[in-house]
Parts: structure tokens; sequence; C-alpha cells
């Protein structure tokens, strides 16, 4: 009975501590849980286990020189199976990761040209679009991830195309919901979005269309909009972080995108990247270099705009963390903010109210545990969208992590546990 009852206690834990507040309105965050299966592992955690890792050389098939960069997810449409693709600086690396207490290496797929830090990919229909910033003549390799399913053993993996509409490409974010790729960072737009059709029947995506207006753009977020903004119903907007300001565009007639505004902030470093609440409401941007150029150290800023009012997006100002480490990547989740942050790792913040920059640390896991240095060693980015619950993160020297969100009982379920156990006990001895 007992054992029982701390099943219910950790399995209400979690889901009261990672979805928001109790039915009395009382927080009920939990207690650290421990780094590792079972136990204490040796990495620094709070409300994160570690369920797995993979080092790089384990994803490169042998002894190597490279250092870690993007992760995203798949989703097997047909199986249901989970997969993780990492990229690194010579190829991008598949895992099997159903059971992410045992993963699987299954392969990579080599650089199209050189070796360079920066790689990212996104997924689409099955297939994953890759891009890669200073590297030669890269373009875009597509990978038709249905291979994997067929794979009994590591290979190397072949392109199963390739788009050549641009040479490198700092980032490439994909619309599911309307089946456009945006990609930014180029050296076609002026940097700006470089849209591509992935609805047809071919591997090769068609050219949509380009926006040059406001120069480069680092990262962007594209959705169909369902916020608050009757303005803007059911059109596809994107959300651009373009280095020194939030850039939100009309998407929707791909021969003719327009700017619907354009808003900067104070002390404006690097507008990274960012990423939406799920109720469109607001966006949550890390600015990458702010922690870094500061004449003092400062703890890692995470920016909160009110975008409720597409044509006048309001700067409401940042949420001091608790390391000082420089952000980098971040994603949101059932009303949770997931930041990879360099040196610090994965953070994980609640969005008690984002309209008074009134968020909450409930969780971490240092991946990089040498040292929480101002500096771009760590943590890469987090991929936490998978419906099983695992989260990936990807760390520049230390490889893949494979982590669960695990809160211990709230004090409530613990007293209730304990008179459990009382009353089993009276009744043994009567």
């Amino acid at each position: 009975m007992i054992r029982f009852a701390l099943f219910v206690c950790l399995f209400a834990g979690s889901v009261s501590s990672l979805h928001g507040h109790d039915q009395e309105g009382e927080k009920s965050i939990a207690n650290s849980a421990g780094a590792g299966i079972g136990g204490n592992g040796p990495y620094d955690s709070r409300n994160v286990n570690l369920l797995s890792r993979l080092g790089l050389d384990e994803m490169h098939g042998g002894p190597s020189n490279v250092l870690g960069n993007d992760v995203w997810g798949w989703t097997d449409s047909l199986t249901g199976r989970e997969y993780a693709i990492m990229g690194m600086t010579d190829r991008t690396s598949f895992v099997d990761v159903t059971d992410p207490t045992a993963p699987t290496f299954l392969g990579s797929l080599a650089s199209h040209t050189g070796n360079r830090t920066w790689r990212d990919m996104k997924v689409f229909n099955d297939r994953a679009y890759i891009v890669a910033d200073s590297n030669g003549e890269h373009g875009m390799q597509i990978f038709d991830l249905t291979q994997l399913r067929s794979v009994t053993s590591p290979q190397n993996f072949s392109s199963t195309a390739h788009y050549d509409g641009f040479n490198r490409a700092h980032n490439i974010s994909i619309n599911e919901d309307s089946g456009f790729a945006y990609v930014v960072g180029s050296e076609v737009a002026s940097g700006g979005l470089h849209v591509l059709d992935l609805n047809g029947s071919s591997f090769i995506p068609t050219l949509a269309g380009e926006f040059a207006d406001d120069g480069y753009t680092h990262d962007t977020q594209v959705v169909n909009y369902s916020g608050p903004d009757s303005d803007y119903a059911n059109r596809e907007v994107a959300f651009n972080s373009n280095e020194d300001t939030l850039t939100i565009v009309d998407v929707t007639d791909k021969s003719n995108m327009t700017e619907i505004s354009r808003a900067g902030y104070d002390n404006a470093n690097y507008a990274h990247q960012g990423w939406l609440s799920e109720d469109h409401k607001y966006f949550f941007m890390d600015d990458e270099l702010d922690e870094r150029n500061s004449d003092e150290l400062i703890q890692t800023t995470t920016r909160v705009w009110d975008v409720q009012d597409l044509d006048n997006p309001e700067y409401l100002g940042s949420y001091d963390g608790v390391e000082a480490t420089i952000d980098h990547n971040l994603y949101v989740k059932d009303g949770i903010i997931y930041q990879a942050n360099y040196t610090s790792g994965l953070r994980m913040l609640r969005i008690n109210d984002a309209s008074t920059l009134d968020l909450e640390e409930i969780g971490f896991f240092d991946t990089y545990n040498t040292d929480n240095n101002v500096s771009f060693n760590g943590a890469w980015s987090v991929y936490p969208f998978f419906e099983s619950g695992t989260i990936l993160v990807s760390d520049r020297q230390n490889g893949l992590f494979m982590l669960q969100a695990v809160p211990e009982p709230g004090t409530a379920c613990v007293v209730g546990v304990l008179l459990i156990g009382l009353v089993s006990r009276r009744r043994r001895m009567g």
C-alpha cells in the first residue's frame, strides 16, 4: 500500500509541479531529485533525472575531435518511435531514444562540405532538413528519416536530396502546420527569410518567396497565428530575432510578405532566438551576448515581450536567472520554458505570470560540470517536445543527454504517505 501511495504521489507531483498550480492556487514545487536513475550521478541537478548520455565519440563511430551543436527530435509517424537528431561540426547523427535509458546510435550523415561550428536541423513529413553556417557551398541536406526504421547496425548515410538555392545558412525553422520552411542567416535575401514549400511529393523543395526588408535574421519562429490580435487571425506570422530587434512579419502571402512591426529594447547586445507562449500572447527571447559584454557579472536574462498587439509589441523587461551564464536556445511546452544555457546546462522556468515577469526556476540539469564561466562551452540546445516526456539536450563537449523531469512529492503528499503507513502499521499490530 505504501509503495502504491508513493507512486501516486510521484505521479501527482510531476503533473502538478510541471503544469502550474494546484486547486488552491498554492505553488507545488517539489524538492530536488538526484541526477541519475535511483541515485546521484556526476551532474548537478534539481528535479531532473539523467536517463542516459551518449558522448560525441559514441555518435561519431569512434574517437573524434569534434564539437556538438544543435539537436532536434523526430517521432516516426508510422511506428511512434522517437529519435534524436544531433549536429556536430562535421556531421549529423541519428539516435533511437524510444527507450531513453538505452539509446541506440544508428549512424550519421557527413557534412555536405567542410567542418564548422554551426549546424541546424528541423523535421517535416518524416524528412530532416539540415543547414550549416560559414561552410562553403553546403546548401541544405535533405534526409529521408524513414530509412532509420530498418537499421540494425550503425550506418554512414548519404543525403536523400540536396537544395542549392543558398550556400550557407545559420538556421532553419519549419511551420509544421503550413508545411513551409524558413531559412535564415544565409547569403541570400540579405540574410532574411528564404521561404521553401515542403508540401510537394518531391524531396527537393520549391522556392516560395523571400523577405529582406529588415536584413539579417538570426532565428525565427513561424506560426499559424491564433493569439488575441483579431487583425491577424488565421494569418501565418513570423517572429524574428534580428540581432537588435524583435521583427514580426506577415508571411501568409509568400509573394508579398509584409513587416507588421519592428521593436528594439534597451541594452540590446544580440537578440538571438525566442519562442512564443502557447497562447501567442508573449514572446520569450534570449540575448546571447548581454552576459558576456556586461562590465559586471549579471545573471542570465530572459527577455519578455507582450505581443498581444502585433502592431505594437511591448518589451516588458527581463527575468534574471539563478546563474550568471550565457543563454542560447529556449523552447516552450506546457507552460514551461526549457532553456539551454551553455555552462549551466538545462534550466526549466515555469511561467507563472509573464505580464509581471513572474517566471520561476523549477528544475535544472547541468550538462557541463567543469565550471559555470561566462563562455560558449556546454549546452547548445534542448528538445522538449516528445510525447513521452523525454528531454534531449545537446552539449558541445559532452554529447547528447536524455533527461526526465521528475519532481519529488510535495509536503501534503508526504504527510499522506506517512498517515497511510501509520494506519497500516496499527492494523498489523491489531
